[in-house]
């Protein structure tokens, strides 16, 4: 998920037109602000959960005999 919200970043900012202060240049780089803005919380969220639980079965894994 944050992967591809990175790559839509780099798309929109590269290939897609940019973007300035009112927002995105064209059509298709609009659709990638609105990916990019979607994918990198929930990424984020979601990576910081799968840490968190590895982080805990890490550490239940090491306290049973």
């Amino acid at each position: 998920m944050v992967g591809t919200g990175i790559l839509c970043v780099l798309l929109l900012v590269t290939v897609l037109g940019g973007y300035s202060r009112l927002g995105a240049s064209t059509n298709t780089g609009w659709f990638a602000l609105i990916v990019a803005l979607t994918c990198i919380p929930f990424g984020l969220l979601l990576l910081a959960l799968g840490v968190a639980k590895w982080l805990k079965n890490r550490r239940d894994s090491r306290s049973r005999p």
